[in-house]
């Protein structure tokens, strides 16, 4: 039977916040980074942290303006996610992690890629779990976002989906689902979220991250360049019946990047929720095939359970 390594649950200081984050695995300069997506948390990686955690240093932040880091309010501090990017570099910092795997999911995907656009080096590999950063994701569910983007009246902004209720952050997580995955869901996964985002400010600061998301979109073709110039391994995990990006998204990746893979599952846009296990064991094999492509040290093999009784 494999043994799971325990997580870890800890909080630091860094540019002026407080950032809470979970970890799992002997601390080393290269480590596994997963970043989370909205309006979710940490939390999105509680049964995986265990498992890759056994193999290698995992280190999973609650960005800030989500989870238990701190959520400053608009009026006194600018949610972009260039300016988060810097944040979760300064922990990766503090905590002497210089090169790592990023996973990225969601509103966690223009963090990851400011980092890995700003220092490449860094990234030896890239997991992308239904992260957006091609047009081919953004569908005609997008067209009323684009409108807000390039004019920011009140009008805009009212024809906006309602997603900033706890119906709206119930269906993040079940819109477009078949009965059969839906039940598989635990309902405190979106109770919790909206606890979280319903606190005074909270809505207002998700709507920040919204609004700067159209920067990221704009630096679709800086992020290309990027995929053609550095060629970092990537693996693409998607959950079909994701209600915000198509999976044509997927194939773009696929025209870009060389050393590339793919695994497609009956899940939606929070896939950890319902293939949790899946998703592990595929990580494990990435990084087992990252480290090993780069000659770097950080990748352990789980302990074989001894064996009993006469040989």
């Amino acid at each position: 039977m494999k043994r799971a390594a325990r997580t870890r649950h800890r909080d630091r200081h860094v540019q002026g916040l407080r950032v809470h984050y979970r970890e799992a695995g002997t601390p080393s300069s290269t480590a596994v980074v997963l970043l989370h997506g909205a309006p979710s948390s940490s939390s999105s990686f509680r049964e995986v942290l265990p498992v890759l955690g056994e193999h290698a240093y995992v280190v999973a932040p609650d960005i800030p303006g989500f989870g238990f880091s701190d959520v400053p309010p608009v009026e006194e501090y600018e949610y972009t996610y260039e300016g988060l990017s810097r944040v979760i570099e300064a922990l990766l910092d503090d905590l002497g992690v210089t090169e790592y795997v990023l996973f990225v999911t969601d509103y966690g995907t223009p963090v990851g890629y400011y980092m890995a656009t700003r220092h490449p080096e860094r990234v030896l590999g890239l997991v992308v779990q239904n992260g957006n950063a091609h047009d081919a994701g953004l569908g005609e569910g997008w067209d009323s976002a684009r409108r807000f983007w390039a004019d920011p009246t009140e009008e805009n902004r009212a024809a906006l989906p309602q997603w900033l209720t706890f119906e709206g952050t119930r269906d993040t997580y079940l819109a477009g689902l078949p009965a059969e995955v839906a039940e598989l869901h635990p309902p405190e996964s979106w109770h919790l979220d909206w606890e979280r985002l319903s606190r005074p400010g909270s809505t207002e600061v998700y709507f920040q991250f919204f609004h700067d998301y159209r920067n990221h979109v704009a630096r679709f073709g800086e992020i290309a360049d990027y995929h053609a110039n550095h060629q970092p391994p990537c693996m693409v995990l998607w959950g079909r019946h994701d209600p915000a990006f198509d999976i044509a998204e997927v194939l773009a990746y696929h025209q870009e990047l060389t050393t590339f893979e793919a695994h497609i599952f009956d899940a939606g846009h929070f896939l950890l929720e319902t293939h949790a296990a899946e998703v592990a064991g595929l990580l494990v094999d990435f990084t087992r095939d990252v480290f090993d492509r780069a000659g770097t040290a950080g990748f352990a093999e789980a302990p074989r359970p001894r064996a009993t009784g006469p040989s």
